[in-house]
């Protein structure tokens, strides 16, 4: 089977390039990856070559037109969708809390929406909001191991159930929810299904016009490129939202549920993410395929076996360590789970344990991760939180020995 090229992958990412970033072992990635040279050379051009109102007569606001043009295209063809039903805010957080109140005008005092308490709280707090104009919030419960049960949400969605909102994946234990089994089970009350991706893109993009979802978003800044968040919205979806934009933007797809209106450089800059799929798709396959979308599945497939690799790697290593603990499924399940790895250390707090390997340049993540509800229901103190190891498919089987080697240093010291 072929394997990626984590050497040739490292070579499109300058922060490798540069010291002192290109000596630590880089576990941060949930929080935000690096940036592909792709990307940076086109926000580079935009600031410096054409950055002028987008769209307008002169050479340079042409250009700059043309190259936003590239960006939604971008996102359309990595999505298989049209540009038409995207919107690109600043950030995920942002456009659901826009989306809620898009949503709300068609929604009656009684309606529900179903939360899970295993999110991140940008897919939880804004829909707990509506609470004031009459809707009811029904929680889905994680169990004790932080995973969800499409039975239990069987036994939540009913005549009343409008919007049922989820994680694809989840940014603290891991788990990669089934789609299939929860658009199933809400579509047959006729209710719409809103799936946040950020902790699940940048290890799979799916088709989702395929997906049966109604609205998905992710935040291309953990996708290797600019500070932007990324709202997909089905025709149908689309039709039972109120613009939230200008008045005299109603009737523009890509600028009525974005009040902030658009961010010309980020958004022209992801045309990078194109120019490195297809490097990379390059590189790996020696035959042509013309379609973007079938193009990113053949990467995103070379990405899914090598993070494996990695989180099971973690995983078995993190099995020698005395007195850690791995939050969430271990190697049983590596098929159905992204390559974060969240753990707790009876000892030692997840800070001081950061602040240890960050000495060894080594950089994870310490906290709640905004997934406060999932602490909670799973007995552990959020302002303690956990440590988070967050691995895309720069990192190396190499990083995570080092990884391991500290950690069995620090935490037997």
């Amino acid at each position: 089977m072929m394997k990626l090229d984590v050497g040739f992958v490292r070579s499109q990412f300058p922060a490798f390039d540069h010291s002192p970033a290109k000596d630590w072992a880089f576990f941060e990635n949930a929080g935000g990856s690096y940036v592909c040279r792709q990307v940076a050379d086109r926000l580079e051009a935009f600031m410096t070559e054409y950055k002028a109102q987008p769209y307008g007569p002169s050479w340079m606001a042409t250009k700059a037109g043309e190259a936003m043009d590239s960006g939604y295209e971008t996102i359309a063809g990595l999505l298989g969708t049209r540009r038409e039903n995207l919107t690109l805010g600043p950030s995920t957080t942002a456009n659901l809390y826009v989306l809620a109140h898009a949503l709300r005008p068609g929604l009656a005092a009684g309606d529900e929406i179903v939360v899970t308490n295993q999110d991140h709280e940008a897919n939880i707090g804004c829909w707990r909001r509506l609470e004031e104009f009459g809707v009811v919030i029904r929680e889905w419960r994680v169990d004790e191991t932080g995973e969800l049960h499409v039975g239990d949400l069987e036994k939540l969605v009913g005549a009343r159930t409008r919007v049922v909102c989820f994680s694809l994946s989840s940014n603290i234990v891991g788990t990669q929810n089934p789609v299939a089994e929860i658009v199933r089970v809400s579509k047959k009350h006729g209710a719409l299904v809103v799936g946040d991706a950020v902790s699940f893109a940048p290890h799979w993009l799916p088709e989702v016009e395929a997906s049966g979802l109604d609205f998905f978003l992710f935040s291309t800044y953990k996708t290797f490129a600019t500070h932007l968040g990324v709202m997909w919205g089905s025709d149908e979806g689309l039709a039972k939202t109120k613009a939230q934009g200008h008045y005299f933007n109603e009737n523009k797809p890509n600028y009525r549920l974005n009040p902030t209106g658009p961010l010309h450089a980020e958004i022209a800059a992801l045309a990078g993410v194109t120019a490195y799929v297809d490097e990379i798709y390059g590189y790996h396959f020696s035959e042509s395929e013309g379609s973007l979308r079938r193009r990113t599945e053949a990467v995103f497939g070379l990405i899914k076996e090598h993070e494996i690799d990695l989180t099971r790697r973690l995983l078995e290593k993190l099995e020698d360590v005395p007195g850690l603990r791995v939050v969430g499924s271990g190697t049983e399940s590596m098929e159905t789970r992204s390559s974060v790895v969240s753990m707790r250390c009876a000892r030692i707090a997840p800070a001081q344990l950061a602040r240890h390997l960050a000495g060894r340049e080594i950089a994870v993540g310490a906290g709640h991760f905004y997934a406060v509800r999932l602490l909670e229901a799973l007995g552990i103190d959020p302002e303690r939180g956990v440590l988070r190891v967050s691995m895309v498919h720069y990192n190396t089987l190499e990083e995570i020995e080092r990884l391991a080697e500290a950690l069995v240093d620090i935490v037997a010291g």
